[in-house]
């Protein structure tokens, strides 16, 4: 299924080019089953072969990742129920959603950008946000840091590994721990910084 899923994803990549990018990049934020994993290191290797601009590759992703997140967040604002009623139109797991708001309500605002590094609740997390109301500059702000970092990532993987690039979903989920390991030390770091330079709270 897997491979299958990766043929059709680089073929339409292939035909289209930077707008087949862009498109599978908008549903990928969404609430369908595209998987970034796939999409950002097959451009990634394309940037390799001299068919694509590396860096344009990136923004062009973390573009698609930011309108396909707006719509998500639209959704949760205005129609989050009708997702709940057709969710298996989508091939949504009613669980996967209610963690992704679960995972919302437990770590506020910081999930949005949080999420773009977790499997499963990066695909979701835009809904909860609409429906929470968190304000919409903040929400475009961390949906672009988070997702420029982790689009940089795969692209950079892709770029790395050449024709070995789908090697990296078989390996995606250490990918995300080792990411978000490191995301772990740097804020745990900057507060160590910070409780030094202000010891007494101050």
């Amino acid at each position: 299924m897997i491979e299958v899923l990766f043929n059709i994803i680089s073929s339409f990549i292939d035909s289209v080019g930077y707008l087949g990018i862009f498109l599978l990049m908008v549903l990928e934020s969404m609430i369908f089953p595209v998987p970034s994993e796939a999409v950002m290191p097959f451009a990634g290797y394309g940037a390799a072969t001299g068919r694509f601009d590396f860096w344009l590759v990136v923004f062009i992703g973390s573009f698609g990742t930011i309108i396909g997140s707006l719509i998500s967040y639209w959704i949760g604002l205005k129609g989050e129920h009708m997702i709940r009623k057709y969710h298996k139109f989508f091939l949504l797991n009613e669980h996967h959603l209610n963690s992704a708001y679960d995972f919302f309500k437990k770590y506020g605002n910081s999930t949005i950008f949080i999420s773009r590094f977790i499997p499963v609740v990066r695909h979701l997390i835009s809904i909860p946000a609409g429906a929470g109301r968190m304000k919409l500059s903040k929400f475009v702000l961390f949906t672009f840091l988070g997702g420029f970092m982790w689009n940089f990532i795969l692209t950079y993987f892709g770029y790395k590994l050449g024709e070995n690039y789908s090697i990296i979903s078989k390996y995606s989920s250490i990918l995300d721990l080792v990411v978000l390991t490191i995301m772990a030390l740097v804020i745990i770091y900057i507060a160590y910084k910070n409780i030094r330079k202000h010891p007494s709270g101050k």
